[in-house]
């Protein structure tokens, strides 16, 4: 199926945990389904599992914005994701408008992963490195016009859940459903490069060659990564928007970055 008039919008979980930043994106997202858009809502929670982890006496552990998962810190990440933030979100959408439905990437193999390789040495866990997607499910509820609310997880190997970094999980799901846009939303203006300026537009080898270099960090890392990706899954265009261009990236505006084949 192509659908490339589809635009998958990823939630970052530090926006999650902003009311007044979350209540103005979700309601910018109500509005555009509203309209008649087609679109797929991809929803981070990384606060809330370090809050819940926090709660439990669980240590926090993090490799280059992996998040190291073992069984206990498994346990919590579905709980977070697939239950309370997942439902918080689709009633929120819900109370704004929108026929809202939630949706775990690992349920019917909507992503299927295998065990992450190890990042520096570091083993992760149970952390997933998608392997495919089948948009099959989500293209279902497009149809019926229905708006998924994806949680990032994935079937691993023994049909166990993974966890999965959720801007990876955003480009599989936007690669496998042939979307044309992929939008996340963040808390940081866009991609600052060497110089430390925010680059508006970036193509897949500037995106590469900043990945070696020392300009990108922490979760940033990861987000690039997720970009090639979906670059290479035939995204046509890929925005990184912060707080002050999120609902201009929503509109089809430019974001902060912009990240494009060539």
């Amino acid at each position: 199926m192509s659908a490339p008039g589809l635009t998958v919008v990823k939630l970052g979980g530090s926006l999650l945990e902003d009311d007044a930043g979350r209540a103005a994106v979700l309601a910018a997202v109500a509005r555009r389904w509203q309209r008649g858009e087609s679109l797929v809502v991809v929803h981070g929670g990384g606060k809330r599992i370090d809050a819940e982890l926090a709660a439990r006496g669980i240590p926090r552990r993090v490799h280059q914005g992996l998040r190291i998962t073992d069984a206990a810190t498994l346990a919590v990440v579905v709980e977070v994701l697939a239950g309370t933030m997942n439902r918080a979100l689709v009633r929120e959408l819900a109370t704004r408008g929108a026929d809202a439905v939630g949706v775990s990437a690992a349920d019917g193999a909507t992503l299927r992963a295998d065990l992450h390789p190890p990042v520096g040495g570091a083993d992760l866990g149970f952390v997933g490195a998608v392997a495919s997607s089948d948009p099959s499910r989500l293209e279902t509820l497009l149809a019926a016009g229905r708006l998924p609310v994806v949680a990032p997880l994935a079937s691993g190997p023994g049909g166990g859940p993974l966890n999965v970094n959720a801007d990876a999980a955003a480009a599989a799901l936007a690669g496998g459903l042939a979307a044309g846009r992929l939008v996340f939303l963040t808390d940081v203006e866009g991609v600052t490069d060497d110089a430390g300026r925010v680059r508006e537009i970036l193509d897949a080898s500037e995106t590469r060659r900043l990945l070696d270099g020392p300009a990108v960090s922490g979760g940033m890392r990861p987000k690039l990564a997720a970009c090639l990706a979906a670059v290479r899954a035939g995204v046509r265009e890929i925005v990184i928007a912060g707080p002050d261009r999120r609902e201009a990236a929503l509109a089809g505006g430019l974001g902060g970055t912009v990240v494009v084949a060539a």
